[in-house]
């Protein structure tokens, strides 16, 4: 059984039809990566996955149960947590509060100071800018706690929404290392990214979505090789 699948899935703004009819599935342990062009569709899937958005028709399983209806925040509970495009963090609050922020699904006090040193340790910056405000840090930076206060939440599944977007050549490798180190953690990854490259180099499988219909999938690298897959998103 995948860890998590999306069952013909729509999903509409209004009268227009963002998500026409999708599925996909997620298995344990994978980094899958949902790759296309502005406006396919790949943000909105996210977000109707994590409970931002409202499906509908079609149903999303995470672990065996239908979460199609359940709110965002009981989502993050049942161990998905969610990196918005944009990184979103609270500008007004330290790095080391915007951390804490990520916990508050839980309750061990214990446990989530493990976790913090854990993410201290992938993010050695954050430990050093702890008492920092979180809007005075660099792109690249925010990117990092956006990423470190969503594994705060200790989830078995992250998703991730273009976390390479406007940074610097040297973040993008630093950002695409840690999510092969967040892999090999034992965390699955299910990678929003324009970077198409970036994202095949890294990931299990992919699918490519194309005005809300998803046109291809397969194997990371044998996509990486597929010419129209070339010429459309990877410049070649």
């Amino acid at each position: 059984m995948a860890m998590l699948e999306i069952k013909d899935l729509e999903v509409y703004y209004g009268v227009i039809q963002a998500i026409k009819g999708i599925s996909f599935d997620v298995n344990e342990g994978e980094v899958i990566a949902l790759i296309g062009a502005n406006g396919a569709g790949k943000t909105t899937t996210l977000q109707t996955i994590t409970g931002m958005l409202q499906a509908n028709a079609g149903s999303i399983m995470f672990e065996g149960e239908d979460i199609t209806k359940v709110p965002g925040h009981k989502i993050v509970s049942m161990g998905m947590a969610h990196v918005p495009e944009g990184r979103r963090v609270f500008a007004e609050l330290s790095v080391y509060e915007n951390l804490k922020l990520g916990a508050y699904t839980r309750k061990d006090k214990n446990e989530i100071a493990e976790s913090l040193q854990m993410v201290y340790k992938s993010f050695p910056r954050l430990e050093e800018r702890k008492n920092q405000l979180a809007g005075t840090l660099s792109g690249g930076e925010q990117q990092m706690l956006a990423m470190g206060r969503a594994l705060m939440s200790k989830p078995r599944i992250i998703l991730m929404d273009e976390p390479s977007m406007g940074l610097s050549p040297i973040f993008v490798d630093e950002i695409f290392h840690i999510i092969q180190e967040i892999s090999a953690s034992g965390t699955t990854v299910l990678l929003v990214e324009q970077n198409a490259k970036k994202a095949l180099s890294i990931a299990d499988r992919a699918y490519v979505l194309e005005t809300g219909n998803i046109v291809l999938s397969g194997d990371a690298k044998e996509l990486m090789n597929n010419e129209s897959i070339k010429k459309a998103y990877l410049g070649e």
